[in-house]
């Protein structure tokens, strides 16, 4: 700050050789004497060290010498008046900076320090140079405080002690010198006080760490300039960077005080490595559990090593988040997927692993498997380069012996798979914005509870979070949108899944997911999938659609409600067992699908909401609720809600136990299933045995195993007409598929009876 400069303030008062009017002797107000032809006053032309200047002889105790114009004082400026003065002859007196202060108009400020520091002029003929600072504010090196009530002041000097002596006066100089306190004002340590060196090379550690125990409160200025700092560094105070940092990637800057994503940025210049350095600090530091991008966009030009950014961790269970911004992934090369085909060899009795493989080492950890006989999301968990064998997520379903497979390596945007277990960490209110051209995470291997809340997922390429291990157990996905890039291609040419879960307890809720090949893949238990919107349609006249929800678990206690289902379907299969036919263990079973609203449009007519697909005989359904949901198609009818999917096996409807179908609406569904399900059956002619057909009305068209009641309606006649009151008794299981029971009486009756049919026992 420069009042002269800046806002054109005139500070400086006229030399004495423009008038001695212009000086007083007493206050400097308006109406005071002036030296102008006082007989003890003189302008002095050409003297030897001053040029023009005003001799005065003292004649008084006091002998003031005060401008009569108005220097300005203002909260924050501070002046520096200075003088020359040296005696001729007589008395030595001694001088000081000396003022009359205002509050405004023609007031006096009172109780306000008006002179400076004293200077005895001892010698005759040396010239003494006196000053003082004059400001607002109590600060060091300030001589006359005047407060915030001070407006103005006439400023000059006096002459004290014995009189008689001549002395010759310089003129007087006012200056602003609010830059001497700039430091103290803007409370900033700048660290090349403290031997800091910008020139790239230098290890400036110590210096920042000692301009940071110099701060005491204050800011840190990293001024103009590239920093290199060798080690790592603590900061407990706020830092201002104006330069920029280079430091190793083991080296960490942890910054206690303004511990944010823009900080970081302005401390390396580089987006990519600034969130990674802040990342670093996020695993590093006790003080904060969650780094700000404070709304900032983040290009990102290849995946991010998430634990690379952090080499010193290799595990982490503490809670942290990385909070409110958006990560975009550039227009680069380093997103293409790596494929790989290599032969290998797969047997049931190491469920898990490929052995024999070729091209092994070009196979990367992480990478989705396909070939004949893997299930979906089915990815590589680990590799032995040596012995030639992969360890794989789970189990193939019908891929014994050896055939080619392909791996796929998906570019994720944020990867932490070199992690071996992450736990408690989660994302919140963050965009991916993929642009089709990257996945969105991959999980690590091993964790639980990573969350994601309020994010946006936007048009990956081919996933959006990918677990190619355990690190999604207890996953908490709650609130996010997943948008896909496949929206304009039709449901067969899709491929890109929102997300897919191998390990148990995973949450989804209340998320929306649009046109992906599926929205989830859960192949664990104790699933909640609870007020998602999901839907995967397109404008194809009886069009094929995909599963938005497949679980691959057959026991998988699992509790799908209040979704909205639009398009799509949930797919229930066990295409994860190496063995896929029953042989013991509760099959299918274990799943309450309730209050959800299921819709579809111009759909084919075999399309159903909920399909069943055992990829091994034997298999049945053993604890199924299905209830209060809402089935409607548009634009066309279905045949039915459910189905069995039989391109593998069908179930074996004769097990069928605890199966609890019912509280459904139908709307544009043709057979309105339920369990128990309830018929009304009207026999026109007397017969001792009335065949009764479910019409494939069970669920699943499930076989009638059992009759909770029967109900006459109206009486039971003879042929004859006479009225009979014997109760009948039932054969269930009866016609080609086992759906018809039979009423039998005692003898030939006719009338109408109400009944409750079941599929189970």
């Amino acid at each position: 700050m420069n009042k002269a400069i800046t806002d054109n303030v005139q500070l400086m008062p006229p030399s004495f050789a423009e008038g001695l009017d212009q000086w007083s002797s007493g206050n400097g107000t308006s109406g005071s004497d002036t030296y102008q032809g006082a007989a003890n006053a003189a302008l002095v032309a050409s003297d030897t060290d001053f040029a023009d200047c005003l001799e005065l002889q003292k004649t008084e105790t006091t002998q003031r010498l005060r401008y009569m114009g108005r220097t300005p004082i203002e909260p924050g400026c501070y002046l520096r008046v200075r003088a020359r003065v040296k005696v001729l002859s007589g008395a030595l007196p001694s001088v000081r900076i000396a003022a009359w202060a205002s509050s405004g108009g023609t007031s006096h400020l009172g109780g306000v320090v008006e002179v400076g520091p004293s200077v005895a002029l001892t010698e005759y003929g040396r010239v003494f140079e006196v000053s003082a600072i004059i400001g607002s504010g109590q600060r060091t090196g300030v001589d006359m405080a005047w407060g915030r009530d001070a407006q103005y002041g006439h400023i000059g000097l006096d002459l004290t002690g014995v009189n008689g002596g001549v002395v010759r006066i310089d003129d007087v100089e006012i200056e602003d010198a609010t830059h001497i306190y700039h430091r103290d004002m803007l409370s900033l340590v700048d660290v090349v006080d403290y031997g800091a060196i910008g020139d790239n090379s230098t290890d400036n550690t110590a210096a920042f760490e000692a301009a940071d125990q110099a701060a005491d409160g204050r800011r840190i200025l990293v001024p103009e300039g590239q920093y290199y700092l060798a080690n790592s560094l603590s900061l407990n105070h706020e830092v201002v960077f104006e330069g920029t940092l280079r430091m190793p990637t083991a080296a960490m800057l942890l910054l206690t005080k303004n511990y944010d994503y823009p900080t970081y940025a302005a401390a390396f210049g580089d987006e990519e490595l600034a969130f990674k350095k802040a990342f670093q600090a996020l695993l590093n530091s006790s003080d904060h559990e969650s780094l700000d991008l404070k709304g900032r966009m983040i290009s990102i030009s290849d995946p991010i090593d998430m634990q690379a950014a952090s080499p010193n961790r290799t595990s982490y269970a503490t809670r942290r988040v990385i909070r409110n911004g958006q990560l975009q992934a550039s227009n680069s090369g380093n997103w293409d997927t790596i494929e790989v085909t290599s032969q290998a060899t797969y047997d049931p009795e190491d469920k898990t692993t490929l052995t024999n493989v070729t091209n092994v080492a070009n196979i990367r950890v992480g990478s989705l498997v396909e070939g004949s006989g893997v299930g979906r999301e089915i990815y590589v968990r680990g590799r032995n380069v040596g012995s030639g064998e992969i360890t794989l997520s789970e189990p193939l379903y019908d891929a014994v012996g050896t055939q080619t497979f392909t791996f796929k390596y998906f570019k994720c945007m944020l990867d932490f798979s070199g992690f071996d277990s992450l736990s408690k960490f989660g994302m919140t209110e963050i965009e991916f914005q993929c642009n089709s051209r990257a996945s969105g995470i991959r999980l690590a291997p091993n964790g639980s509870t990573f969350s994601l809340d309020h994010c946006f997922i936007t048009k990956p390429m081919d996933r959006g979070i990918t677990s190619h291990g355990r690190g999604c157990q207890g996953m908490l996905i709650d609130n996010c949108q997943f948008l896909s890039a496949e929206e304009p291609l039709t449901v067969p040419q899709r491929h890109s899944i929102a997300l897919n879960v191998n390990a148990n307890d995973p949450k989804i809720r209340n998320c929306r997911a649009t046109m992906f090949r599926h929205f989830a893949v859960l192949g664990g238990d104790n699933n909640t999938f609870v007020g998602n919107h999901f839907f995967q349609g397109d404008g194809t006249p009886n069009g094929v659609r995909s599963a938005g929800l497949v679980l691959t678990s057959t026991y998988c206690s699992t509790t799908i409600s209040d979704n909205y289902v639009d398009n799509c379907y949930i797919e229930w299969t066990n295409e994860r067992d190496e063995d896929p036919d029953f042989d013991s263990g509760f099959s299918f079973s274990a799943m309450s699908i309730t209050d959800n609203v299921f819709l579809s449009g111009e759909v084919a007519p075999w399309f159903s909401y909920i399909v069943i697909k055992p990829y091994g005989s034997g298999h049945f359904l053993n604890g199924v609720s299905v209830s209060g949901n809402k089935f409607r198609s548009i634009n066309g009818n279905i045949d039915r809600a459910e189905r069995v999917d039989t391109s593998f096996s069908n179930l074996d409807l004769g097990r069928s136990n605890h199966v609890f179908f019912d509280g459904n609406t139908f709307h544009g569904v043709s057979v309105r299933s339920a369990n128990p399900l309830r018929l009304r059956y009207s026999q026109a002619t007397a017969a001792r045995t009335w065949r009764i057909e479910t019409d494939g009305a069970l669920p699943f068209e499930g076989q009638a195993r059992g009759v909770d009641s029967v109900l006459p309606l109206g009486e039971i006649r003879t042929s004859g007409g006479s009225d009979r009151f014997a109760m009948p008794y039932v054969e269930v299981q009866r016609g080609s598929n086992d759906d018809e029971i039979n009423l039998v009486w005692e003898e030939a009756v006719r009338g109408e009876v109400q009944l409750q049919v079941r599929m189970d026992r």
